[in-house]
């Protein structure tokens, strides 16, 4: 094997298609094998031993987190390298903890691809300008104080459309009771209505799921 061996992990066969075109092209790379879930991932990690996966996030059977979590369970030296559409603290984050050695977007251009592979073979960390930022706001905000159980049970009722009054209904509280709640809950999840509050606590996962 010559160049750096890869690994191409997404499931959309139009960009592994796309991608294993690019790195065939140019001989710093060798493309080891491909997978379209992360439990596929797992399998050709095992068998073909590459030095740096590419791996996309949101994908079917088992999703890319708990792919680079699985990743360094089983021993891989594999550096991983994340590209994906998605750029929000709630794939930024979780990558980056789990240890990928960088994030990427699907938008980066074809140069700044091989240099991020590159680098990140040398276990240099990665990260497109867009990502870079969310980790330092991310670093420089004080740590948001935890939505209490009460302020939990009143967005949850409120998600399912309950009006104020039949919140403070259910929850045998008063109606300014639930005001005071929700004016919490927003403080603490950074937004400044219903709406948002509700969406922003189901894509951190405090409501669980519709």
């Amino acid at each position: 094997m010559t160049g750096i061996g890869l690994l191409i992990v997404d499931d959309h066969p139009v960009v592994r298609d796309g991608l294993r075109g690019m790195f065939a092209a140019d001989d710093r790379f060798t493309v080891l094998g491909e997978a379209a879930n992360g439990r596929e991932a797992l399998t050709v990690a095992g068998a073909v031993t590459p030095d740096v996966v590419l791996l996309d996030l949101r994908m079917p059977v088992m999703d890319g987190v708990t792919t680079i979590r699985e990743l360094k369970a089983a021993g891989s030296a594999a550096r991983v390298l994340v590209l994906t559409t998605y750029d929000t603290d709630g794939d930024v984050l979780p990558a980056i903890k789990a240890g990928a050695t960088g994030y990427l977007l699907k938008d980066t251009p074809r140069e700044d691809l091989f240099r991020a592979v590159v680098a990140a073979h040398r276990g240099e960390s990665v990260l497109s300008p867009a990502v870079a930022g969310r980790l330092m706001g991310e670093l420089r905000s004080p740590a948001k104080e935890p939505l209490s159980q009460r302020e939990l049970e009143v967005l949850a009722l409120i998600a399912q459309g309950c009006t104020n009054r039949e919140t403070a209904g259910r929850l045998f509280i008063s109606e300014a009771t639930v005001k005071t709640h929700l004016l919490h809950a927003y403080a603490k999840l950074g937004v400044r209505d219903r709406a948002s509050a509700v969406a922003t606590a189901f894509e951190l996962g405090l409501l669980g799921k519709n």
